[in-house]
């Protein structure tokens, strides 16, 4: 009867975490549509935070590469006053870079919805 108690307490925290961060994570980032995502990301900084070699196979046209993994070291690159439009390859890497730039003080940053792989418009690729 004790393991149950506790199984059900762990489930019970897994879901609140859980919760915790999803509403979190609505609260300091905004998920767009590509069709929202593609109105306003010219006037932003269009930021990829895929790996070098993820970007080279294909981008968004005007992104910029900063992967998740760098950007503690680049995040000057990045402008707090502008908007900030981030993407990866399915929005996980995205919204902790959302995450990482809003605990550094940046406030407007909004992530594509689905990622590159749900990206219908014009792309960019090394050849």
């Amino acid at each position: 009867m004790n393991s149950l108690y506790t199984l059900l307490i762990m489930i019970a925290l897994i879901a609140i975490y859980f919760g915790f961060t999803y509403f979190y994570q609505k609260r300091i980032v905004k998920t767009l549509t590509e069709e929202e995502f593609r109105a306003g990301y010219r006037k932003a900084q269009l930021i990829d935070v895929r790996e070098p070699n993820e970007f080279d196979a294909g981008h968004i046209l005007g992104a910029r590469n900063i992967p998740l993994s760098q950007m503690r070291m680049r995040m000057k690159e990045i402008r707090s006053d502008l908007p900030v439009y981030l993407y990866c390859q399915s929005g996980v890497r995205s919204a902790r870079a959302a995450q990482f730039l809003y605990r550094k003080g940046y406030k407007d940053l909004s992530q594509l919805q689905g990622g590159f792989k749900k990206w219908t418009g014009k792309i960019k690729a090394k050849k």
